[in-house]
C-alpha cells in the first residue's frame, strides 16, 4: 500500500476535493467525516484501491481514536494528516454572542484539530518523513465585525499549529499552515447561516471568481508535496478580488 495521507472533514468542499487530489499525488487517502454516505461515494469515486472511508466526529475522543485504529490498522506508513475538519456557525457581534455556537465552532476548530493531532502523532513521528497540514483561515490573524466566535477559533488554531512546530523541531515531522481568505464551496457559508441558501449567497455576490475548493487542494498537494526539508510555514491565499479581509472587489 502506499503511504497513507488521512483528510478530516473529508465529506464536501476543501476536505473531499483534497482527497481526491492527494490520491492523484499517490497516497492511500483515509477520508474522515461524519457523514458515512458522502464518504462512501467518495470512496467509490477514487477507487477503492486508493482511499479508505472513516466514520469520524473530531469533537469526539472514543471517535478519534477509532479512526487512529483503523489508520494503523492498514499497516502502512502515516505521513500526511490533513486537518481540514471545521467552520463557523453565525454572524453574531460579540454583545449578542451565542455561548453555544461559540463552543462549538472552538471544539470543532481548536480542540477537534488537537484530538486528531494527537491521536495521529506517532504515526507520523514513526514514518520517519511526517507531514501535519492544517486548514486554517485569514480570520486566524484578522478580526471583522460579526465574526468574533469564528475569528477567535482560528487564532486558538494558529497558537496551536505555531506551538506544535516550536515542540516538534527535531523531530522528523513538517508543520504547515494553510490560510484561505473566500472560498465558495457548497456548504461552508450554507452552514454558517443556518441553511440560509441566499443569504450564504450574498457573501459572494459581485465577486467573479471566489477560490473554489480544488485551489486550497492544490495548495494542500504542492506544500505537502515539496522535499522533506522544506517547511512551508503558512501559506495565504486568496482571490485576486480580496486585497485584505475588508477589501473585496465586487462588481455590479
Amino acid at each position: 500500500m502506499q503511504n497513507i495521507a488521512v483528510v478530516t472533514g473529508a465529506s464536501s468542499g476543501i476536505g473531499a476535493a483534497t482527497a481526491r487530489r492527494l490520491a492523484t499525488e499517490g497516497f492511500h487517502v483515509v477520508a474522515a467525516a461524519r457523514r458515512a454516505d458522502r464518504l462512501t461515494a467518495l470512496v467509490e469515486e477514487i477507487g477503492g484501491g486508493s482511499a479508505t472511508a472513516v466514520e469520524c466526529d473530531v469533537t469526539s475522543d472514543e471517535s478519534v481514536a477509532r479512526l487512529a485504529a483503523t489508520v494503523t490498522g492498514l499497516g502502512a506508513p502515516v505521513t500526511l494528516l490533513v486537518n481540514n475538519a471545521g467552520g463557523a456557525k453565525g454572524l453574531d457581534p460579540v454583545a449578542g454572542g451565542s455561548v453555544e455556537d461559540w463552543q462549538w465552532m472552538y471544539d470543532v476548530n481548536v480542540l477537534g484539530t488537537l484530538r486528531v493531532t494527537k491521536a495521529l502523532l506517532p504515526a507520523l513521528e514513526a514514518s520517519g518523513a511526517g507531514t501535519i497540514v492544517t486548514v486554517g483561515s485569514t480570520a486566524a490573524f484578522t478580526p471583522y465585525e460579526g465574526g468574533g466566535g469564528y475569528v477567535a477559533a482560528k487564532h486558538g488554531q494558529t497558537a496551536l499549529v505555531g506551538t506544535l512546530r516550536l515542540e516538534l523541531s527535531g523531530k522528523p515531522v513538517r508543520v504547515i499552515e494553510i490560510d484561505p481568505g473566500m472560498v465558495r464551496t457548497d456548504e461552508f457559508a450554507v452552514n454558517r447561516f443556518g441553511g440560509d441558501r441566499a443569504k450564504a449567497a450574498s457573501v459572494y455576490a459581485g465577486v467573479r471568481e471566489p477560490l473554489i475548493a480544488d485551489d486550497i487542494a492544490d495548495c494542500v498537494a504542492w506544500t505537502a508535496t515539496r522535499p522533506q526539508h522544506v517547511n512551508v510555514d503558512r501559506l495565504v491565499v486568496r482571490p485576486i478580488a480580496q486585497a485584505a479581509q475588508h477589501k473585496v472587489h465586487r462588481e455590479e
